[in-house]
């Protein structure tokens, strides 16, 4: 996703120091739109500009509305409506019980902890067949961050990306940490990518809602500069994740399921 897409120039009076000056500042854009599947309305987002059939397909799957690629048969941004339409081979849409989380990327109404707690027992466990390097994970985190261009020049959006024993396979940027990390899904599911043995970064705080995505997806580790909430390592410990979170230089922290983690004398083995 090009920055351009992302930013937009304004002007703006700043103030530093005694000195009051007009200059151009790098904005960040956000749109709303509203999401139809099979014609019934579901959600509202509040999300960065680009990506549509990503972040269409990573909602989805995160929410466990579609399964394989091939149930979604059209995906459509009505730029002038404001509208992201959707429509899957199964025909049906949600069920009043299933609406709709009140995030930074969605608002509607609030399921919250108990909701996650719900959803993780709908959720199997993941196996614990693939490990990253200790030192892998570090110089994925500083790429993240070393990449994060709009974030540098607006300090308004998440990055999310998704990476391999190789490096990353795909990387966004938006104003809601959810719709960054349904982006990277939804690219992974729509290219056929195998996720069982991938990792998620994420350049924010770990929330449940967040693992619950990776889970669905069966993606074993997630990976972050910042924390995990209590109620993700729970639920972490539950569906058989690793945790990393405060990844930053030299040092991380894993909070559960350090098996997937290959440290110290090991990683020249």
């Amino acid at each position: 996703m090009a920055d351009a897409e992302l930013i937009r120039m304004r002007k703006i009076i700043q103030y530093n120091g005694g000195l009051v000056e007009e200059i151009e500042d790098a904005v960040v854009q956000e749109i709303t739109l509203t999401v139809y599947l099979n014609h019934v309305e579901i959600a509202n987002m509040v999300c960065s500009p680009g990506a549509f059939r990503e972040l269409a397909a990573g909602f989805l799957l995160s929410e466990g509305l579609v399964h394989k690629p091939e149930e979604i048969l059209e995906i459509a941004f009505r730029e002038d409506e404001g509208i992201l339409w959707i429509e899957t081979s199964g025909g049906a849409a949600p069920t009043e019980t299933y609406m709709s989380r009140h995030t930074a990327g969605y608002y509607g109404k609030n399921r919250g902890g108990f909701h996650a707690i719900i959803e993780a027992r709908k959720t199997k466990p993941l196996p614990a067949a693939i490990s990253f390097k200790g030192a892998h994970l570090l110089n994925l985190i500083n790429n993240l961050e070393e990449q994060a261009t709009v974030f540098k020049r607006t300090g308004g959006v998440h990055s999310a990306a998704l990476a391999d024993q190789k490096g990353f396979l795909c990387r966004y940027d938006d104003i809601g940490r959810h719709n960054a990390v349904d982006k990277v899904l939804g690219y992974a599911f729509l290219n056929g990518i195998r996720t069982d043995d991938k990792c998620l970064l994420l350049s924010g705080r770990i929330a449940s809602e967040i693992l619950l995505k990776a889970a669905r997806a069966d993606i074993p580790l997630v990976l972050s500069r910042s924390a995990p909430t209590g109620l993700t390592i729970d639920l972490a410990e539950e569906l058989n994740m690793t945790v990393v979170g405060f990844a930053r230089g030299q040092r991380y922290s894993i909070y559960c399921h350090p098996e997937r983690v290959i440290m110290g004398r090991e990683e020249s083995e």
